[in-house]
């Protein structure tokens, strides 16, 4: 995709599978098993959808995935698939990870972060050497002492070093990074959790993270289990979805393995997901 000096390719570290129930919290196995089918361990196949944008001559990365930093049995847990995993795609992609310049995390939840990182000689470093991180402070202050609710969501090892290389930049609220990239707070996931709006040439795409996961999770009632705060989740839904509508921008979802991107059409009262056409 070409948005003005934006240049958009969607990326992925292959997959994952998560408790279906779980995914969609409230709403019955009936009604989600329609849209999405499990399998006989009620788990649902999630991808983990990425941007690579050049712009400016530099390149920016919004998202990095599962990693690999995994012992056999979370492996067996989560079924992350084992080819074709965000390194090779960068590679594909004529990137190597010393090229990267900046890196978007929307949260720092493990299936979001895991790519941060790489085990060296036994210890977690920066797989991007010469990138600067960039997350909502508050994010970073709850991953350091999740809760017991949701301390399984951190994996220090994704996190942690990178301060002791500086390469953290911490922000507060929305903020233009570069020009045509704005990062927005999207409150409910996490308290903290961010989305990206990429501009350019009269367009819009925007990728909220776990706030719709899926083009499943469209609609306002179908929030996340793992969500600390559904009923912000509800509003910030209730917001965003109508500027989606209103000003006829792209989705990105985190993680539809079949649809990642799309527009959102009110047709009759409801809003619909409509496959977007990627060139």
């Amino acid at each position: 995709m070409q948005l003005g000096e934006l240049e958009i390719q969607i990326i992925n570290d292959g997959t994952l599978w998560l408790d279906g129930g779980a995914m969609f919290g409230v709403v019955p196995r009936p009604l989600w098993e329609k849209r999405m089918a499990p399998d006989d361990r009620n788990r649902i196949r999630l991808a983990m959808n990425c941007l690579l944008v050049r712009t400016g001559g530099k390149l920016i990365l919004l998202e990095t995935g599962a990693g690999d930093k995994w012992d056999s049995k979370l492996r067996g847990i989560y079924g992350f698939s084992e080819k074709n995993r965000l390194p090779d795609q960068l590679l594909a992609a004529g990137v190597r990870p010393e090229q990267i310049d900046m890196v978007i995390n929307t949260h720092l939840h493990f299936d979001h972060c895991g790519w941060n990182t790489r085990v060296v000689d036994g210890k977690a470093r920066p797989m991007f050497p010469n990138a600067r991180y960039i997350v909502q402070a508050g994010e970073m202050a709850h991953a350091r002492h999740p809760s017991e609710r949701d301390q399984a969501s951190y994996l220090s090892d994704n996190f942690l070093p990178l301060e002791g290389t500086h390469q953290w930049h911490l922000i507060e609220g929305d903020i233009e990074i570069v020009p045509g990239i704005r990062l927005i707070r999207l409150p409910g996931h996490t308290m903290n959790m961010q989305g990206v709006l990429l501009s350019g040439e009269g367009k819009t795409v925007i990728f909220p993270a776990d706030l719709i996961p899926t083009r499943a999770h469209v609609p306002l009632p179908w929030i996340m289990g793992y969500d600390l705060y559904p009923m912000t989740t509800l509003q910030t839904k209730k917001k965003w979805i109508s500027e989606i509508v209103r000003n006829k921008w792209m989705i990105v979802f985190g993680h539809d393995v079949d649809t990642p991107a799309a527009y959102l059409r009110e047709r009759n009262g409801v809003v619909e997901v409509e496959p977007a056409g990627i060139c």
